[in-house]
C-alpha cells in the first residue's frame, strides 16, 4: 500500500500534491515555497516551520506514521504561530470550546519572513473544478445542535463580518465575505485579516494543480494558469474584491497579500 493510501478519502486530487510539494530535506522543500509564492521580499527558509511537513512514513513493522502529511488548525498548539496569537484566534472565533470544536483546516501554512517581518504563508489548494464548487456552500450547522455549537455559529458568523468590514475599510473594495455563502472562501480571507489585524502579515495563495488526471480525466481540470485565474476570479465574483488579487493590502500596516498561483505537480495515486 502506497503512502497516499494513507490520506484516506483525500488520497487524490490536491492533498497528496501539497504533502509531496513539501516532502523532502527542509531546504529543498523552503525553496519550493517561496518559488510557488514569487513575490520579492517574501521567502521561506529552512529554519522556517510547516504543516504538513511531508509524506506518510512507513515503519520497520509494516505500519505507517501519518502525522507528517496532517493538515493544521491555526488555533492548535504548533510553531506556527506564538501561543497569545492562537488563544486570540481561538477567542475571536468561538464562543465556547467545549467537545474541541473544529476551525478552518489549511492545505499548507508554513513560517515565512515578508519584507523583512515574521509572518505566514497559508495555502488553499485545489486540483479539480468539483473542489471548487463544493466550497460554494455556507457553513453547514447540524440539527439538532447543542447550544455550545449554537453560540459558535453565531460567533463564526460574527467574526466573518468584522473582517468583511475590515478588508472594506482596508481597500475600499467590495467585500461580502460571509459564513452562509462561500464559507470556506469567506474563512480563508477572514482568518487572513484577523492575523494581520493582529500584527502577523499573511501571504494567502489560492493554488490550482494543473493536469491532476488522477482525479478526473474530462474537462473540470486545470489547464493552464490563466484557466486557473478565470477560474478563481469566477467563484469570488460578488464575495471578495477581485481587483485584490496579487496586490498587497495593508491592515493597519500589516501586509496582507492575495495571490493566485498554479503548477503541475506529477502524481502517481499507487506509489509506495
Amino acid at each position: 500500500m502506497g503512502w497516499s493510501k494513507q490520506l484516506g478519502k483525500d488520497s487524490r486530487g490536491s492533498r497528496p500534491r501539497c504533502v509531496q510539494l513539501v516532502d523532502g530535506d527542509k531546504e529543498s522543500a523552503a525553496a519550493r515555497l517561496t518559488q510557488l509564492v514569487g513575490v520579492e521580499g517574501v521567502t521561506v527558509t529552512g529554519d522556517d516551520s510547516w504543516q504538513p511537513r511531508g509524506k506518510p512514513v512507513q515503519k520497520e513493522d509494516g505500519s505507517w506514521d501519518a502525522s507528517p502529511a496532517e493538515e493544521v488548525e491555526l488555533d492548535k498548539p504548533t510553531d506556527l504561530l506564538p501561543s497569545l496569537t492562537r488563544s486570540e484566534l481561538t477567542n475571536w472565533w468561538l464562543a465556547v470550546s467545549e467537545n474541541d470544536p473544529r476551525t478552518p483546516n489549511w492545505d499548507i501554512a508554513s513560517t515565512c519572513t515578508v519584507q523583512g517581518k515574521k509572518g505566514l504563508l497559508l495555502v488553499e489548494a485545489k486540483a479539480h473544478w468539483n473542489e471548487l464548487a463544493r466550497s460554494s456552500e455556507g457553513k453547514r450547522l447540524r440539527r439538532p445542535a447543542s447550544d455550545g455549537t449554537l453560540a459558535n455559529h453565531e460567533k463564526i458568523g460574527q467574526a466573518i463580518e468584522e473582517a468583511a468590514a475590515g478588508l472594506r475599510s482596508a481597500t475600499g473594495g467590495n467585500w461580502h465575505i460571509a459564513r452562509d455563502s462561500h464559507y470556506q472562501l469567506s474563512n480563508r480571507f477572514a482568518w487572513s485579516w484577523k492575523l494581520a489585524s493582529l500584527g502577523v502579515p499573511v501571504v494567502l495563495v489560492y493554488l490550482g494543480f494543473l493536469y491532476a488526471t488522477d482525479i478526473a480525466k474530462g474537462g473540470n481540470l486545470f489547464h493552464s494558469e490563466e484557466h486557473w485565474e478565470r477560474v478563481v476570479k469566477g467563484y469570488c465574483e460578488g464575495v471578495v474584491d477581485n481587483t485584490c488579487w496579487g496586490t498587497r493590502l495593508d491592515v493597519n500596516g500589516v501586509s496582507l497579500i492575495p495571490l493566485i498561483r498554479a503548477m503541475e505537480q506529477p502524481f502517481q495515486p499507487c506509489e509506495g
